[in-house]
């Protein structure tokens, strides 16, 4: 049975929706024609107030057909982020190429190799290191007003295409990027928790053994898949309102011992049981999967605060004993706590 987790880029719910700093940065060839920016805004049904707030929530399906006509003006799938560019098509040619392959490791190099063939200035590699899967990127873009973004959406093609292509949702473990912090939110739901800023590049980290994952996919749900790609691929991979982040945040704001059961959190949210599922299904999470990713967020964040061992932190991270939160701590990055404090802060335990 395939898991469809964070895999179909179909229809978008009217609450879907994607921060304006990036509809902002994706208008950026037409910053000499505003007239033609404020006609394709209205007629994507984008208030061009709305692009004031970088944070704004502007709604997917208003991006997305933002997207369609951006691409029809400019002849190219990548904004025109890239001195060269992906012409109208590049993107179906790169899935069709990845599809052949038999898992996981040899789609995703075939696809960084297929947008090579497209892409001037944004290179990419998957790189193996011990049990980590590493994409590391070459940007060579000059305007650092667009590279922080352009890099985003590279990698929203990327990650999106692999998760469809094996059916399910790949959890980044590591992101490091190679410009400066912007002033809109990280989300850990996208780019993992262990995110640095001001790196010498950017590059992407995940469990190695998830490349030996089969491809899934045929040739029949591909056509499907394209209906609605790469548009519908990168907006709800940015997807920064869905059911699946708002119950993060709300489990992130309470303690553990008050997180609700999954009857009562979808009974908060006037769901049924099985209808709570299956829009965190869609959106590639479990329930179960998202207070895992909420401890895990705690771990990290304590790890910032020296002035707490290792071993307080394990009990307040739920782990009974220390030795078990540095086995699970060493799955997800590779090291012990104690060495990513080091990395992190420049102090020991």
């Amino acid at each position: 049975m395939i898991d469809k987790s964070h895999t179909e880029p179909g229809a978008l719910r009217q609450s879907d929706s994607v921060a304006a700093y990036f509809v902002t940065t994706a208008l950026h060839r037409l910053a000499s024609r505003p007239q033609r920016a404020r006609e394709l805004l209205e007629a994507a049904g984008i208030d061009p107030s709305w692009l004031l707030d970088p944070l704004y929530g502007v709604p997917a399906d208003a991006v997305t057909r933002l997207w369609l006509s951006l691409t029809a003006e400019l002849g190219d799938e990548f904004f025109a982020f890239d001195s060269r560019g992906m012409p109208r098509g590049s993107f179906a040619m790169i899935c069709r190429s990845a599809l052949h392959e038999p898992n996981l490791g040899r789609a995703l190099k075939q696809c960084l190799s297929g947008l090579g063939l497209f892409l001037a200035d944004i290179r990419a590699r998957l790189e193996i290191r011990n049990d980590r899967a590493v994409i590391v990127l070459d940007n060579r873009i000059g305007e650092s007003s667009i590279r922080g973004v352009a890099e985003e959406v590279y990698l929203s093609m990327v990650m999106g295409v692999a998760c469809w292509l094996v059916g399910r949702r790949i959890n980044l473990e590591r992101t490091q990027f190679g410009h400066s912090r912007p002033p809109h939110r990280t989300d850990p739901l996208l780019w993992g928790h262990w995110i640095q800023f001001d790196a010498t590049h950017t590059e992407v980290e995940f469990d190695a053994s998830q490349l030996a994952l089969p491809v899934v996919r045929n040739f029949a749900g591909l056509k499907q898949f394209l209906r609605h790609a790469p548009e519908g691929v990168v907006v709800r991979f940015r997807n920064r309102s869905g059911l699946s982040a708002k119950v993060y945040r709300r489990l992130k704001a309470g303690s553990e011992q008050d997180w609700l059961s999954l009857t009562d959190m979808a009974r908060s949210l006037s769901m049924t049981d099985s209808a709570f599922r299956r829009q965190l299904e869609r959106e590639g999470f479990s329930y179960q999967l998202l207070k895992h990713e909420v401890r895990k967020a705690l771990a990290f964040e304590l790890l910032d605060d020296i002035e707490l061992s290792i071993t307080e932190i394990a009990i307040r991270c739920g782990f009974q004993e220390p030795s078990a939160f540095h086995r699970v701590f060493r799955q997800w990055t590779g090291m012990s706590p104690g060495r990513y404090r080091v990395a992190r802060t420049g102090h020991g335990a």
